[in-house]
């Protein structure tokens, strides 16, 4: 089990984050790194120990998600999220939520910060998770958040065995158009929410 607390102790976080799964992303032309996918027992008392330490602040969201096909079985999920940019990595905090054990499974008896899954940002979530499953690598979820314009796909691979974590594929859209979010919407949209005295947006 990773925590976050170990890459930030690092002289270089950066070179941290993307010394973890090398030899599984050479092997699999997976390149820089660009998301912690970090399940914790609880996001917004997370966000705030890490806004302590001068990390986010984090924007953060709640909602049941449009998708949840787990194991390739359709399901229903609920959950919540807290977004934030460090050193040009996205965290991404995430509770257990309602509906599966996926995330649940993976936190730490003593409350750390674990380090579940490696994000990807693509242009075709279906394209790189087939190339995977070719690999012999199978889907263990592929979802999608919707919230208006702007729409989330992903799916998590069952790569623990070779990678020691999960490896997540990741497309944003906005208004049909895919693009990788910038992290100072995270941050603008996180002071905002504290201006507003609300800490946590739900989407439903």
């Amino acid at each position: 089990m990773l925590l976050l607390d170990k890459l930030l102790a690092a002289d270089n976080f950066g070179q941290a984050v993307n010394a973890l799964a090398v030899d599984f992303r050479r092997e699999h032309d997976l390149q820089q790194i660009h998301q912690l996918g970090l399940v914790v027992p609880d996001v917004e008392e997370a966000a705030k120990q890490l806004e302590k330490n001068g990390i986010g602040p984090f924007f953060i969201s709640s909602g049941s998600l449009v998708r949840w096909d787990e194991r390739g079985q359709p399901g229903r999920f609920r959950g919540k999220l807290g977004l934030a940019t460090h050193q040009g990595i996205d965290l991404e905090l995430l509770e257990p939520g309602e509906g599966s054990d996926f995330y649940r499974q993976h936190l730490d008896p003593s409350g750390g910060i674990v380090i579940q899954h490696l994000g990807f940002f693509v242009k075709d979530v279906d394209k790189e998770m087939g190339r995977l499953n070719t690999a012999g690598y199978p889907t263990w979820v592929r979802g999608k958040i919707e919230a208006g314009p702007f729409a989330y796909e992903f799916a998590y691979m069952d790569t623990i065995s070779t990678a020691q974590a999960i490896i997540e594929f990741i497309q944003f859209n906005a208004l049909g158009i895919p693009l990788r979010p910038f992290g100072l919407v995270y941050h603008l949209l996180g002071r905002l929410e504290k201006l507003l005295g609300v800490r946590c947006v739900h989407v439903d």
